[in-house]
């Protein structure tokens, strides 16, 4: 295996897309496969006024950074409110939810292993 060339992406470069079942969140990915990261994936998550994401699981860990808003999480059972400059971890297997009741839009970071990621609504 050689080692990947570095890479550079401006933010214009990135490509956001809706998120299937959950209404009123959008997901770009910064770095991943296709750009040539050997392990992992740095996406950015945006979370609009009101938006709801149901419960689910992911088969991978979420490693993520809240960059801006206040919006609720929910991990295994408790809510937890979360802001800019938080950090959370999200096992693999775990169910988790998210809930932007404010009048900003949340946004955060999520790194996870690269590869396939299958997603479970509960």
């Amino acid at each position: 295996m050689t080692d990947p060339d570095p890479v550079v992406r401006k933010a214009d470069d990135v490509e956001y897309e809706a998120v299937g079942a959950a209404e009123g969140m959008e997901k770009g990915v910064l770095i991943g496969d296709e750009q040539g990261a050997p392990n992992f994936a740095i996406r950015r998550f945006t979370l609009e006024p009101g938006a709801e994401v149901p419960e689910h699981t992911n088969e991978v860990e979420h490693e993520q950074y809240v960059l801006e808003g206040e919006y609720v999480v929910g991990i295994d059972g408790e809510e937890y409110e979360v802001e800019a400059g938080d950090s959370l971890l999200v096992p693999a297997g775990v169910v988790h939810w998210y809930r932007n009741e404010g009048d900003a839009p949340g946004a955060f970071l999520c790194a996870v292993p690269n590869g396939d990621d299958e997603i479970r609504l509960v």
